[in-house]
């Protein structure tokens, strides 16, 4: 659907409208079963005006989507055991949210983690009486949208609820426009984003008045509000009260309802204003790092590596000595192992139960880590062409978690894992027969932040390992 946002005088009802005559656009392609006969391909052809070109003969099943449907299935034995998501404790020591976010950051890994604190965070604050504002972007919500619902509920509180619906959200923009549209009936302020951009970050700020003066808690992560795909995406959110993250994104909210025109930030990484060219100065400073003191390495996990600039950065990288782990989950257009050029860099993909969604980037920076989380992919759409946001895990012992407990396993899966080969294409990982089995998602599956302990991380590491292993062998893992 090709929107022209200049010409749009509502671009609301244009959309509404595009919805509506989609099913009525030019057929752009043809999927037949290889033994259909011939004369039905030309009859289809000639009556949906298409070339052969246009004609794509398949062996195996059409219209795959069809098989979710087996999923609603009564067979357990053919299904994951189901996993039971952790709440941390921090919020059963405190009386509300609020006080859980002031005493520390807190990590919440998904699926493995519970969405409720996430869903709580906006729900409290809507019934909270010293709560002021809530300011949120959306993306893709779902037909089942508790967060939607609570941002209803602060309306008819009195708090100011600003929130900005991503209408050109692919495939999701018939969800968004029922949404947007309730919101707007609720009394809430709904934005449409920036022109001839997709907002793509996901953020959420609660302004609340407290005895020693406003305090700004918001949550940052890497997936959409959205609590069915919780349940099966792995992603990470932080919850914090950090005064420069929160300043941050109160004037990215102000700049994307056409308040500011602010293009620095303190902490947070904005496309496109500013996460590419940060982002390459840190693959650079990684570089110089390694050149003075040695050590050098670079961990990327996202959906996709596709941007040129950050391909060739990374090559450079690679040729100065930097160790470099990619683990994309979808595609990348970096072959890793070339001679000379990309020999110190692997590419390891991770497709198990859950769709591995999170991004997480980690810097070693001689010793000084930094560690990354945010909505964006390297691709170019992603860094040219919408908006999004990275920010900086700022408690040590975040960094800690993410860097020995999330990254050091996937780097270590031998299960769920596929190694990309200097051609291109990807090899199987399996154990040897000595060698332990590593399932990362099982790992994480029994692996919560607030259960973990520094002190004990060996012995952790062994008991999700065992864990793993335990649950290898009942689903039938190889």
């Amino acid at each position: 659907m090709e929107i022209e946002e200049d010409e749009a005088d509502d671009l609301l009802r244009t959309i509404e409208q595009g919805v509506r005559q989609r099913r009525f656009g030019k057929v752009v392609r043809i999927e037949v079963d290889s033994a259909m006969p011939e004369r039905i391909r030309q009859l289809l052809m000639g009556k949906l005006e298409v070339d052969t070109k246009d004609l794509y003969v398949v062996e195996g099943s059409l219209g795959l989507a069809d098989l979710s449907s087996l999923g609603k299935l009564d067979r357990p034995d053919l299904k994951d055991p189901p996993i039971l998501p952790g709440v941390p404790s921090i919020f059963q020591a405190h009386h509300d949210i609020f006080s859980a976010i002031r005493q520390q950051d807190i990590l919440l890994h998904h699926p493995y983690d519970s969405f409720s604190p996430v869903i709580d965070f906006i729900q409290s604050a809507a019934v909270d009486p010293h709560v002021l504002a809530i300011k949120q972007t959306l993306y893709r919500v779902g037909s089942n949208a508790p967060i939607v619902n609570a941002l209803m509920q602060a309306r008819e509180y009195g708090k100011q609820v600003s929130v900005l619906v991503e209408l050109k959200a692919r495939f999701d923009e018939e969800n968004n426009i029922t949404w947007a549209r309730a919101l707007e009936r609720a009394g809430v302020h709904v934005a449409y984003g920036v022109r001839r951009l997709k907002t793509h970050a996901k953020i959420a700020l609660v302004v609340r008045r407290e005895d020693d003066g406003i305090r700004l808690y918001v949550h940052l992560g890497t997936g959409n509000y959205n609590a069915t795909t919780a349940r099966i995406y792995t992603d990470i959110g932080v919850l914090t009260c950090h005064p420069e993250l929160g300043a941050d994104v109160a004037e990215l909210f102000n700049s994307l309802t056409g308040y500011s025109r602010k293009r620095d930030y303190r902490k947070l990484l904005v496309a496109p204003l500013t996460l590419r060219e940060r982002f390459l100065e840190l693959i650079e400073r990684e570089i110089r790092t390694h050149q003075q003191h040695g050590n050098g390495r670079l961990i990327f996990k996202m959906n996709s590596l596709v941007d040129p600039q950050m391909i060739q950065a990374l090559c450079r990288a690679s040729q100065a000595g930097v160790r470099v782990d990619l683990i994309p989950r979808g595609i990348c257009c970096l072959r890793p192992g070339l001679p000379g050029y990309s020999e110190n860099i692997t590419v390891r993909s991770i497709v198990g139960a859950f769709l591995e969604h999170n991004r997480i980037f980690y810097f070693s920076n001689g010793g000084r880590e930094e560690i990354y989380l945010g909505s964006a992919d390297l691709m170019q759409r992603n860094l040219n062409r919408r908006v999004e946001t990275m920010f900086p895990l700022e408690d040590p012992r975040l960094v800690r978690f993410v860097r020995d407990v999330l990254l050091e396993t996937y780097l270590n899966d031998n299960i769920h894992s596929r190694i990309m080969q200097p051609e291109g294409c990807y090899v199987r990982v399996s154990p040897g027969p000595d060698d332990p089995m590593v399932d990362s998602q099982s790992i994480h599956m029994g692996y919560h932040l607030h259960e973990w302990d520094q002190r004990d991380h060996e012995y952790e590491c062994k008991r999700a390992v065992g864990f793993s292993r335990q649950r290898a062998s009942a689903t039938g893992a190889r």
